[in-house]
């Protein structure tokens, strides 16, 4: 199979790991920085050109590593090779509702599926009701566009949140403002999922003082083994949003599991490490039994 990864560092650790274990199966493997690429928008013959010239054609399958920055015109580029016929790893459109965190929250609500008390406003002179809806402080606040942990603030009094609300909304930033969940003591849980399978799982650790547990701040990855319940909530979270694959992150809370996010295009070294797991080699497995014609339709809805 050729197979190209659309990413703009072919460097990273996920990276890497995907082009071994594609290689370890005979399959032509690159990476495509979408940044290069610009498109032809012919109804009868769309075309994807990358440098200056070429014509990227004869693609089966293509892997999207689209970071946030990049997600309008990373999709836009996937979208094309859609077009094209190429099998997507996940879809243009279940990527940018995955990266848009209010859109997915309000899909995963729709559906039932558990998550902290969120609220979302414009004016600033809601604020005070605001906090209330979400339980009062302590309280996170988190940047819409924000990842691996940038953009999210802890405000542990009333009038600390009333001050970062203000200060996000004095900067036109959108923000969503989420219950705080004490009794995770700083970790959440990582689930892997490809296809309809939960096939790998770890505890992420924030660091003393604090509250993130991402990896990229400093968090600390251990093995774990989880509920068949977070594994069952993992999956569908999954599939509701329409994803292949993604990183499903859950809280653990007194009410049972809760969905804090589901990331698109999860990092590859934590889990690995964490668990000893061939993710990337699963990954290539998933595709050579997908990547078919006519397999590039969303499930999702939203």
């Amino acid at each position: 199979m050729k197979i190209a990864i659309l990413a703009r560092n072919a460097h990273l650790y996920s990276h890497k790991r995907l082009i071994e274990a594609a290689k370890k199966r005979g399959h032509s493997i690159r990476v495509i920085n979408p940044l290069h690429c610009y498109m032809n928008i012919s109804p009868h013959k769309p075309e994807v050109h990358y440098r200056g010239g070429e014509i990227l054609s004869g693609l089966d399958a293509i892997i999207p590593r689209i970071g946030a920055s990049v997600t309008f015109y990373a999709t836009a580029v996937l979208r094309q090779f859609e077009m094209m016929g190429v099998y997507p790893l996940n879809e243009s459109v279940a990527i940018a509702r995955s990266r848009d965190k209010l859109r997915s929250l309000q899909i995963l609500s729709r559906k039932g599926i558990s998550m902290p008390t969120t609220g979302f406003a414009h004016s600033p002179h809601d604020t005070d009701d605001l906090i209330k809806m979400v339980g009062g402080a302590p309280l996170v606040v988190k940047l819409l566009e924000g990842t691996q942990g940038i953009g999210v603030v802890l405000a542990e009094t009333g009038q600390a949140a009333e001050s970062v609300i203000s200060a996000f909304k004095g900067l036109k930033a959108n923000i969503l403002v989420q219950e705080f969940v004490k009794e995770a003591g700083g970790a959440d849980i990582r689930c892997f999922v490809i296809g309809n399978k939960c096939v790998a799982a770890m505890k992420r650790q924030a660091k003393s003082g604090e509250f993130r547990a991402n990896l990229h701040r400093g968090g600390r990855a251990t093995l774990i083994k989880v509920t068949p319940e977070m594994r069952k909530l993992a999956v569908r979270a999954t599939k509701i949003l329409g994803l292949n694959v993604a990183g499903v992150d859950i809280l653990p809370s007194k009410n049972g599991p809760m969905i804090i996010e589901v990331n698109s295009s999860p990092g590859l070294e934590g889990i690995e490490n964490a668990t000893g797991k061939d993710i990337a080699g699963m990954i290539i497995d998933f595709i050579e039994k997908n990547a078919m014609p006519g397999k590039t339709k969303s499930r999702g809805k939203g």
